[in-house]
């Protein structure tokens, strides 16, 4: 979720889109949907059971997923009345989609979320087109991959102008990918993983700087919420003092210690979609994976994402001219929510995303971030040596973190 969404009532009004989702969604319900609104594609893996719906006609999304084919439950949220209804809204058109491809900075002077000399608040806070509306073209595909284009014009808020090039591919991925990323798959699990590899080329004649600005690819993910979810992120260790503090949970207000456990390592989060909250993790701190873990549905979801070795200037999306444009997170976690109290949320849904580090690129260079999100599905016992491998914890304590609380 964008960091700055103050008034999620008003933005909820602006999307239309605040429908609850109901609790246990079905992949053939979701594609009929998708089918009779939009053009959506269906990748499929080898076993023809792990489907990833993907629309080129809305910004090259993965709209959602599924590990057990046409029955098998859907893991990405979709905003079926915003879809439904037809309407472009200048401000966000929140569709949903478990990997979106969108560009930071999102405030302070870099910001290409709003114009030069604006305020910095919701009225004057535009998603910029490209990444907003429109089709992307699809310039290659077969059966468990696709390649989109897309030709961007940008200005940032200090005036600078930015001419790229968008490559995103959505590759379905098979067994000896995922264990190419270290991780176990045992027998019994059902899985469905896919990655998102996006690639921005600096189209201009002038190179891109920190001391007019540069960009960043933001890959965000929408899921299905539920009161037995629990987001996990593993983080480096070490002392503040040389790391600085383990997480940033300030977007939105302090998040209570009843939905937030830091322990030495790892950190639990709640994605049950009921309170407005997000988190991040720096560059210091931060680890190649995060996940979450649904315990009602037994679905574990681990996201990886590339993090350059080294890479520290991160853009900064904070909503005010900045001391620090370049000392933003790598992975971020949002939790929906009621923006007020007796208001609707904006879906309900939770979010882990990730970003590149920002693009300093002489003219012709290319920056790549690839954000891989595989889901697995079986018994827990299974499940257990993937959650152990990928986030640090085993499902117990995942799905007894709160327990206490």
């Amino acid at each position: 979720m964008s960091y700055g969404l103050a008034s999620l009532c008003l933005l909820c009004a602006l999307a239309a889109g605040c429908a609850q989702s109901p609790a246990r969604i079905l992949f053939k319900d979701d594609l009929e949907f998708l089918k009779a609104h939009t053009k959506v594609v269906v990748l499929a893996g080898r076993d023809g059971e792990a489907r990833v719906a993907v629309n080129p006609d809305l910004q090259g999304r993965v709209m959602t997923s599924t590990a057990a084919g046409p029955d098998g439950l859907s893991f990405g949220w979709i905003n079926r009345e915003l879809i439904a209804s037809g309407e472009n809204n200048l401000h966000i058109n929140a569709f949903g989609g478990e990997d979106r491809f969108w560009l930071g900075p999102e405030g302070g002077q870099f910001s290409i979320f709003f114009t030069k000399g604006d305020p910095f608040d919701l009225a004057h806070w535009f998603t910029p087109p490209p990444i907003n509306e429109g089709p992307y073209d699809v310039v290659a595909k077969d059966s468990g991959r696709m390649h989109f284009r897309k030709a961007m014009q940008l200005v940032n808020y200090s005036g600078t102008e930015f001419n790229l090039e968008l490559n995103r591919e959505v590759r379905v991925l098979e067994a000896d990918a995922v264990a190419a990323l270290g991780l176990p798959v045992p027998a019994g699990i059902a899985t469905v993983a896919y990655c998102s590899d996006n690639r921005i080329t600096n189209k201009g004649a002038a190179a891109w700087t920190k001391e007019t600005g540069l960009l960043s690819i933001w890959i965000l993910g929408m899921f299905n919420p539920s009161p037995a979810t629990t987001i996990v992120i593993p983080f480096n260790k070490g002392p503040e003092s040389e790391l600085g503090p383990a997480v940033n949970d300030a977007y939105f207000g302090k998040v209570p210690p009843d939905r937030l456990i830091v322990k030495d390592g790892v950190l639990f989060f709640s994605g049950d979609g009921k309170y407005r909250s997000k988190i991040g993790i720096s560059p210091r701190r931060a680890k190649p994976f995060a996940g979450s873990y649904d315990a009602a549905n037994g679905v574990l979801t681990i996201v990886h994402l590339t993090i350059p070795e080294g890479a520290a200037d991160y853009v900064n999306s904070m909503w005010e001219i900045q001391k620090e444009p370049f000392a933003g997170d790598v992975v971020n976690s949002y939790n929906d929510g009621p923006p007020a109290p007796g208001a609707k949320p904006l879906g309900p849904f939770y979010e882990i995303e990730s970003s590149s580090p920002g693009a300093a690129l002489a003219p012709g260079a290319t920056l790549a971030h690839v954000h891989t999100t595989m889901h697995f599905q079986g018994p827990e016992d299974a499940l257990d040596a993937i959650a152990r491998k990928a986030l640090g914890v085993g499902i117990e304590e995942i799905k007894n973190a709160f327990a206490a609380r």
